[in-house]
């Protein structure tokens, strides 16, 4: 069922061709703005029309070449677009319009979606009626009564019509349920059958399980890892009390005293054998144990030794009971968790362990991912180029992400176009990794073996992706094991990659809420993009002299061009409700890490 969105009164006149729908516009409108409404119509042509006469310069230059025509004068704009492919939807259309200088939309036409119309009927054209198979028709307008219970309009009586039109755009505006109209944000809009990035991302997270597979390594292996189980401290961390700075250890029930009898010195890695007595002090190095019944310590820069006596100079600081000094277990008590399942091990959590006296680590073992590329017209690097193949980039990139991400990769190479080859593989494929990716053959128009192939080894699913690069996508299980099919488009393997691959490994590998890393800047040149899709720029952001973060293209966004992956530094997302951003708009940005 289509979704319709529109934020001021929407009313359609349903009809068949002949009827007069055109006409009948024609008169009511100038009626309607003297009664000071201020409306837009939406007509649907099922015929090629053009906006001008051939020999004007709009039709000249589109007739030229332009997919997209944008013409404007003193008094009006009109923007003209090619649309060979993909007819625009009513919501699509619906998103254009400027909804804040509108009253009431009216539309001619789009008879089979869901919205409130009118029906036009003439009994001289001898079509069925419309309104016992519509419920969204709220009125009849015809040359002859029936036996309704909806409102009926004679089709020549225009005063009668516009009253009605009046009085449906006042009421729905005060009472909103009365005609109820499906509304979805224009962040909704796709094309039929597509599938959004975030509704692709989210099924295919549904359906990823985290992988259970405890590995125990030494603790140098352990770095870029995942803790596979709660790593406890056996130790006291400090194991002792110790003080946080040179200085003299005393008991806090003597800071009133006016000098100490300095009995000894502790070093780190030693401690003072006696029980402090009553106006005694220590002179004790950073790290090294209090001794016993001391509590407080005064740096050194406070302190005034002559021979074995000491004095403490208050004009620096007073002196508080128990400063200066860190308590065992202070940072990590007996059996409390130092490392928790789930982190990844990086710098600050591999010297931690260590400082516990462990050395090796229970991780999450690292994912085993198998790809392979598909197509006759691809061949390995390093052969002699044959006419008209191609040599194979998307292994590579693909072996580098994985790689990045901590994956075993198990390269099958490249498969011949044949179901017995496909097949074989992707049986060995099943056996022997916890995630298969193959790039190419996910293409409308691609051979049926590959979809035969995938229908009889598991259960695959062919989506095409609202985004910009990287439309066709499959997924699903061979074995109970997850299947990508990713384009073959050096550019849009990447990009469908980072959007749904990456989030699929991260669940698998432990991570609970992993989330790519993202920013806001600030556009520095126009960004286009087109209004309904997901597109992703190839970018590149720094700060600018005010300390901004600003973003700009890289140039050509071609997704077979990846030179522009190597220039770019991030992503830069323009999301479906956003068909442009100008120069300081604030758009999101995904930094590549793609190098190691």
């Amino acid at each position: 069922m289509n979704q319709i969105n529109a934020s001021v009164p929407l009313l359609g006149f349903a009809a068949f061709s002949g009827t007069g729908k055109t006409t009948l516009l024609e008169a009511i409108l100038p009626k309607l703005v003297e009664r000071g409404l201020r409306v837009a119509v939406i007509k649907h042509a099922h015929h090629d029309f053009d906006l001008d006469e051939p020999g004007k310069d709009s039709y000249r230059l589109r007739k030229a070449g332009a997919s997209q025509m944008l013409i404007s004068s003193r008094y009006r704009r009109a923007q003209i677009t090619e649309t060979p492919t993909t007819e625009a939807t009513l919501p699509y259309l619906i998103c254009q319009l400027d909804q804040t200088q509108l009253d009431l939309i009216l539309v001619e036409g789009f008879k089979k979606l869901d919205f409130p119309k009118i029906e036009l009927h003439r009994q001289a054209i001898n079509k069925p009626w419309l309104y016992q198979d519509d419920n969204n028709i709220i009125a009849i307008a015809s040359d002859i009564k029936i036996d309704t219970t909806l409102a009926q309009i004679s089709i020549d009586d225009i005063d009668q019509l516009t009253d009605f039109v009046v009085q449906f755009s006042r009421q729905s505006q005060s009472q909103s349920q009365q005609y109820p109209i499906k509304t979805a944000s224009c962040d909704d809009i796709q094309p039929q059958g597509m599938l959004s990035v975030d509704e692709g991302r989210s099924r295919i997270l549904d359906q990823i399980k985290p992988l259970d597979n405890p590995q125990t390594v030494e603790l140098k292996q352990a770095l870029g890892h995942i803790v596979h189980t709660d790593i406890l401290s056996p130790v006291n961390v400090p194991q002792h009390t110790n003080s946080a700075m040179d200085g003299y250890a005393i008991r806090g029930t003597d800071i009133d005293l006016n000098s100490y009898t300095v009995v000894g010195q502790v070093l780190a890695g030693h401690h003072y054998p006696h029980p402090l007595q009553i106006g005694e002090a220590v002179r004790i190095m950073t790290g090294a144990p209090v001794p016993q019944h001391a509590d407080t310590v005064i740096m050194r820069e406070q302190a005034q030794q002559d021979g074995d006596t000491v004095t403490f100079n208050l004009a620096m600081g007073a002196i508080k009971a128990g400063q200066n000094v860190r308590l065992a277990g202070e940072d990590l008590a007996i059996d409390q968790i130092a490392v928790a399942k789930g982190q990844t091990i990086t710098a600050p959590e591999l010297g931690m362990v260590a400082s516990l006296g462990l050395d090796k680590i229970t991780i999450n073992a690292p994912i085993r991912v198998a790809i392979f590329s598909t197509g006759d017209e691809v061949q390995a690097p390093g052969e002699a180029q044959q006419q008209n193949c191609i040599y194979d980039s998307n292994r590579y990139s693909l072996f580098a992400l994985l790689t990045r991400l901590g994956c075993e990769v198990v390269d099958l190479g490249i498969i011949e176009d044949s179901e017995t080859a496909l097949e074989a593989t992707l049986r060995q494929a099943s056996q022997q990794a916890d995630m298969i990716l193959s790039s190419g053959g996910v293409s409308v128009g691609d051979a049926d073996y590959i979809k035969t192939v995938l229908d009889k080894l598991g259960k695959i699913d062919f989506w095409r992706i609202n985004m910009r690069p990287g439309r066709p996508l499959a997924f699903g299980h061979i074995d109970n094991v997850p299947f990508f099919g990713l384009p073959g488009n050096p550019v849009a393997v990447m990009v469908t990659f980072l959007q749904f691959v990456e989030p699929a490994i991260r669940k698998q590998q432990g991570y609970p809420h992993w989330q790519p890393q993202t920013y806001t800047a600030i556009a520095a040149e126009p960004l286009r993009s087109r209004l309904g899709r997901t597109e992703y720029l190839r970018g590149y952001f720094n700060w600018d002299a005010n300390g901004r973060l600003t973003v700009k293209s890289i140039g050509s966004q071609g997704s077979g061009i990846l030179r522009s992956m190597s220039e770019a530094n991030c992503l830069i997302e323009i999301p479906p409700q956003q068909e442009h951003a100008h120069i300081g708009d604030k758009v999101t940005i995904i930094p590549l890490k793609l190098r190691l």
